[in-house]
Order: C-alpha cells, then structure tokens, then sequence
C-alpha cells in the first residue's frame, strides 16, 4: 500500500474505533503492537517498520495525538481533510 488512509468501525451510527494505515510492503504482517499513550496503539512489522495506529477511543482522541505519535515514527503529520471522518463521527 502506497498511501494512508484512515478506516472508521461504527456501532449503531457511533464511531467506535478507527484505524490509520501507513504505507507498506503489500502483505506485510503485524507482529507487534505497542501502545502509544492516549487511545492510541501502533501495530509493527516483522522489520520492526510501522504499519498503522490504532485509534482505540476515537470521540476522546485529538489530532494532536496522532501528530505527535506520527511525529516519532518520522511520518508526516495527518493533514484535516484526513482527520475530518473522524472529527464528524
């Protein structure tokens, strides 16, 4: 996967989770995951690379957060638009 991308996982209409994809190796496996403070959790590889953050309590997690987990991966900061689902969730 080239691109990240943000998934919502609602119940009855309310975000309950979401989840951040990271770009990878196609068929890349998550082996590990570490948690990363506030509702967040990153999932790792095999090759101990990023794959994604879980957002495990999406109505109390700000952007910041992400940015700032982002931010020790040495990943871009999540722009708006792609935060936006989730704000309106």
């Amino acid at each position: 996967m080239k691109h990240r991308y943000l998934e919502i996982t609602y119940r009855r209409g309310k975000a309950i989770a979401a989840y951040l994809y990271l770009p990878r190796q196609l068929r890349a496996k998550s082996v590990r995951t570490e948690n990363a403070g506030n509702g967040l959790r990153v999932d790792y590889d095999a090759n101990g690379n990023a794959m994604g953050i879980e957002v495990t309590a999406p109505g109390h997690v700000a952007i910041d957060d992400v940015n700032a987990v982002l931010g020790r991966l040495g990943a871009a900061a999540i722009r708006d638009d792609e935060w936006a689902p989730l704000r309106a969730a």
